[in-house]
């Protein structure tokens, strides 16, 4: 299937830019960063998915061009915004392989806010009008580096917990704890494959397909990395009404007598479903199987839905507890909150469970929205600035510096100052800092060049972005 035009992926307002860069500019050089917002570090990933599926290789070719020149005379009611001649002259001398340099940061590299993660220039001096337009496209990079910047903090967040509480050894169970629950609540496709890929960065539980096959298909990953077990939903539980409940849960534990198996269990009443169904009737079913039962709560407030529930499963199945002095459940028995999951309400349930001595081990958790679609750019406010130019054979540093009035009529300075010059990345006694390309001449550049005219030059594994993920 034929990709997307290259020539239209991009803002409306770029195609004059050609006109509007000064008389001389034989060249634009830009960087990306992210300037701040919700975390103060920001996981670098999926850029290579962006060049490989749409920046590789032969870009655009003459039907896309031709497609683009009748298109865009709509879009303006004129003929003197889009230059044909700007694209035709790099499909005929480059056979639409883009003369663009990209350096970045390594992949999965853990970067803190304010810094460079990526430059871009042309690399022929007709085509200095190619930098910025297509800032469009590759500033969507902020998606898979926002998710995979927040599936890392709550994995910080877990794996405090289990320190704190969890049993020695529970801590290998931490890659299942947080499941991507994403993708039927993601805007398209692409955004489950982008955003399920960086959440398999930090975690392995997913029943985001897409995901995992976004890894296989654009960082040659040597396996599937989202795994799942079976579970129920709604239409499963309510088939025999209320009266039958517990004849739907008696059937979820004979149709897969041993694993891991999942069963939503808030159809009509969870806590019925707990104290009667689950720890009367079916207990002594469930503590004989090989395996562990996940009773799954979905609706509620989750903190206290959550301890009244633990406090009818200790109750009827008892529990032990660790060295750490908090109760854990049977290994056959476990519990998954999957609604109303987000950053600021794991922290809160995880306390809970702390300040009521329930060990973090007893609990997994299931995310949608909040991992996949409650994200913006301005979650860690990504922006990508021209900071280096060259005009008439002088090379000029670029950066803008605006001044806002604040809610009291105060003029400041605005954290949307950019850089200016042409930037590298090093480390100083191993902290990562942004500086001038002819400073600290010493020190070597973080930033690797990853694409050069149409190639993609240094293409990394998905193996080898989990390790610069997980490291430290």
């Amino acid at each position: 299937m034929k990709r997307e035009n290259l020539i239209l992926l991009a803002d409306a307002y770029k195609y004059a830019h050609h006109k509007f860069y000064y008389p001389g500019t034989t060249q634009i050089y830009s960087y990306l960063e992210s300037r701040g917002g919700m975390f103060d570090e920001t996981v670098f990933f999926g850029l290579q998915y962006f060049l490989k599926q749409y920046l590789q290789g032969q870009a655009f070719d003459q039907q896309d061009l031709d497609e683009a020149e009748g298109f865009l005379q709509q879009v303006f009611g004129r003929d003197d915004v889009f230059d044909k001649a700007k694209f035709q002259y790099i499909l005929d001398k480059y056979n639409g392989y883009l003369p663009i340099k990209i350096k970045a940061i390594a992949e999965g590299t853990t970067v803190p806010t304010g810094n460079v993660l990526m430059t871009i220039e042309n690399t022929d001096p007709e085509c200095y009008w190619l930098t910025n337009f297509l800032e469009t496209l590759l500033m969507q990079v902020w998606y898979p580096c926002t998710v995979a910047t927040l599936s890392k903090q709550i994995k910080r967040i877990i794996t405090q917990y289990y320190r704190e509480t969890a049993t020695e050894g529970a801590e290998a169970g931490i890659d299942f704890v947080l499941n991507d629950f994403g993708f039927r609540g993601v805007s398209s496709v692409e955004s489950a494959k982008i955003g399920g890929a960086a959440h398999l960065l930090s975690f392995s539980g997913s029943d985001n397909l897409a995901g995992s096959g976004m890894a296989l298909h654009y960082y040659d990953a040597k396996k599937v990395y989202g795994l799942s077990i079976p579970a129920t939903e709604h239409s499963i539980c309510t088939l025999l009404g209320r009266e039958g409940e517990l004849e739907i849960f008696r059937h979820v534990l004979k149709a897969f007598p041993t694993g891991t198996i999942a069963c939503v269990s808030d159809s009509y009443n969870i806590f019925k479903a707990c104290n009667e169904y689950w720890g009367t009737a079916l207990r002594d079913e469930i503590l004989s199987r090989k395996g562990t039962l996940v009773i799954r709560p979905d609706s509620g407030d989750p903190v206290m839905t959550l301890l009244e529930i633990f406090e009818i499963l200790f109750s009827k199945f008892g529990f032990t507890t660790n060295a750490k002095g908090y109760k854990v459940l049977p290994p056959q028995l476990r519990v998954i909150q999957g609604d109303g999951v987000n950053y600021t309400g794991i922290r809160n349930i995880y306390k809970a469970l702390k300040d009521n001595d329930i060990s973090a081990e007893n609990l997994v958790l299931g995310m949608g929205g909040a991992l996949l679609q409650k994200v913006d750019r301005d979650t860690q406010k990504f922006a990508l600035k021209c900071s280096s130019a060259v005009i008439n054979g002088k090379e000029v540093a670029v950066e803008k510096s605006p001044t806002e009035m604040d809610a009291n009529g105060n003029i400041t300075s605005s954290f949307k100052k950019s850089k200016g010059g042409r930037l590298k990345l090093v480390k100083i006694n191993g902290i990562f800092k942004t500086v001038n390309q002819h400073e600290h001449w010493e020190l070597a550049d973080e930033l690797h060049t990853v694409f050069e005219n149409g190639s993609l030059t240094a293409p990394i594994s998905f193996e080898q972005v989990k390790a610069n993920t997980n490291a430290n």
